[in-house]
């Protein structure tokens, strides 16, 4: 048996060859074979680390672009399809005598008794009364203003006692003389959004950017979608008027009930005037729950919630999701404590109907226009 060299045998550099190993004649001469070299270890890697592949972190890359790309051809697919959507009804370009423009953005948010498409059935449900055909009224009007030191909600009375000045007719387009003092939803009964933004318009110097108005099924639909939203009352409270029947305490709100917990004024001594803090509360607190990631980010509760809104909105022509949807995060931060909510402040009553404190309405009107704190406050 042959002995192999000495030597380590992990280190030899060509294989073992027997001296009197027989070759082929006219056989190439043995070339002994190198191994491959072993790049030198790093000292501050361990025996199994290894450089991270590269063709690993292209396609890495690759997912993340694609993801992006398709979140983004999704985010623009909803934002046009929710533009489709609204129903852009109003055109604040023929409102006439119009003060001018301010610092920040106004939007006046109606909720209006339209029972239109509303089954005999579902106005029984809803407690609204009336009948399909009868003529639309506002029940909650409110002035949302967005700016750079917070938002502030102000609530206007429906019976507030306002003149309703001269106007461009919305439909024949002739000029119509004024109406005298009336209350304030007697504009919007008389020739609808555009008399009721030149009213508001007139009694307050305020510009009004934009215009948002829902009626009584959109509101409940919209809540229904949510699953709900959650209210914490004070104090219980019943109104045989508005199908009101609320205990005190932390309670789950459905269509039905959240439609009459922002119409009840008999069970109050305030009667409108807390009527429209109820309303403020329950507006906020609807956007606070509508603006979680819960819900952006459920496309099983959001697109039902949007499309339940979005088809029964009312808005005016310059109006977009973006700009919607920063009126709904403007009221959830009223809600949070980082804005303001207050009635237009009263100083008494004309004939029944809330008169307005005009010295605080002009202190009030110039913060909002100069977009400064609002100081202000309402009394009542």
């Amino acid at each position: 048996m042959h002995q192999r060299p000495p030597g380590r045998y992990a280190d030899f550099q060509e294989p073992y060859e027997p001296a009197h190993a027989a070759r082929p004649p006219n056989s190439a001469p043995f070339i002994p074979t190198q191994r491959p070299a072993v790049p030198p270890r790093s000292e501050d890697r361990g025996p199994y680390d290894f450089e991270p592949a590269p063709r690993r972190r292209g396609k890495g890359k690759r997912i993340l672009i694609s993801v992006l790309v398709i979140l983004l051809m999704v985010a623009a697919g909803t934002y046009f399809w929710a533009d489709s959507k609204l129903r852009k009804e109003v055109d604040l370009s023929k409102v006439i005598d119009r003060p001018a423009a301010g610092e920040g953005t106004n939007y006046l948010i109606v909720g209006s008794d339209s029972r239109k498409g509303m089954s005999a059935a579902r106005r029984k449900s809803l407690h609204t009364g009336g009948s399909a055909e009868a003529g639309q009224r506002t029940d909650s009007m409110m002035i949302l203003h967005v700016g750079s030191n917070g938002p502030t909600l102000i609530s206007l009375p429906r019976d507030s006692n306002v003149t309703i000045p001269e106007f461009r007719g919305s439909e024949s387009g002739r000029i119509r003389p004024a109406m005298g003092a009336n209350k304030l939803n007697a504009s919007y009964a008389f020739d609808g959004p555009q008399l009721l933004v030149r009213t508001v318009e007139y009694n307050t110097g305020l510009h009004i950017d934009h215009y948002a108005e829902i009626g009584f099924t959109g509101f409940a639909d919209i809540v229904d979608a949510m699953g709900g939203v959650e209210m914490d009352l004070d104090k219980g409270f019943t109104d045989k008027w508005s199908g009101a029947d609320f205990k005190a305490g932390k309670q789950t709100l459905n269509g039905t009930q959240a439609l009459a917990y922002v119409r009840t004024r008999h069970a109050f001594a305030g009667s409108d005037l807390d009527r429209t803090k109820n309303q403020q509360k329950f507006l906020s607190s609807l956007a606070s729950q509508v603006a979680t990631p819960g819900t952006l980010l459920d496309p099983f509760t959001l697109y039902p919630v949007m499309s339940a809104g979005l088809d029964t909105l009312v808005v005016d022509k310059d109006m977009n999701p973006y700009l919607l949807a920063k009126m709904f995060f403007a009221m959830k931060d009223v809600n949070s404590g980082e804005g303001k909510s207050l009635n237009m402040p009263v100083s008494g009553s004309v004939g029944g109907n809330l008169q307005w404190d005009r010295p605080k309405v002009k202190q009030l009107v110039d913060e909002l226009t100069n977009d400064a704190p609002v100081t202000v406050t309402s009394d009542r």
